[in-house]
């Protein structure tokens, strides 16, 4: 699958690679996937969404989440509306087993080691290469992997859709660009 990537696509799953080395993570999923993303400022699609003005604030987001073992802020809010503070039950769970317990992993633990993709990072680039091919671009861009991680259900899709940046709206920006951009 990856010889269809452009140099960017696999530029942005390298990043991903090392965005989960940073904070420990012993798997690569759709959070390093976005964050990679973002720290290409010659991205395409992310350039195109102005989403780097914003990536401190996309950063925090997905950090609130993984500290949540995954809970968005809005299934957090959902939760409470049932009586149940998501927040009291990371605090609890931190003070008797250490901050970011929920989170997995340990900052710069593991270092060196090849790290797996999750089920969903796998479904993010399979998503993202079945959608380059139903727009009848050969290769993958990471325009691709920004559309596929805005129509998951995973955190990165919900921090995007709070960010305003939804599936529709990617499609909006590609398609007044003429389709693909060159890269």
């Amino acid at each position: 699958m990856f010889e269809r990537f452009t140099a960017e696509a696999r530029a942005v799953v390298s990043g991903a690679a090392e965005q989960a080395e940073r904070t420990g993570s012993d798997t690569i999923g759709e959070p390093e996937l976005l964050l990679a993303l973002l720290d290409r400022t010659d991205s395409p699609a992310a350039a195109a969404l102005g989403l780097q003005d914003r990536r401190a604030s996309v950063a925090d987001a997905l950090a609130a989440a993984r500290r949540r073992g995954g809970v968005s802020a809005a299934d957090a809010a959902a939760l409470a509306g049932l009586g149940i503070d998501v927040d009291a039950i990371v605090a609890s769970v931190e003070r008797e087993h250490g901050v970011g317990a929920l989170a997995g992993g340990a900052p710069g633990r593991r270092r060196g080691v090849r790290r797996r993709f999750t089920a969903e990072a796998k479904s993010v680039l399979e998503r993202a290469l079945r959608m380059a091919v139903a727009r009848g671009e050969r290769a993958l861009g990471d325009e691709h992997l920004l559309l596929a991680l805005t129509c998951g259900r995973g955190p990165a899709a919900v921090v995007l859709a709070d960010h305003g940046v939804t599936h529709a709206a990617v499609l909006r920006v590609l398609d007044a660009d003429g389709g693909r951009r060159a890269g």
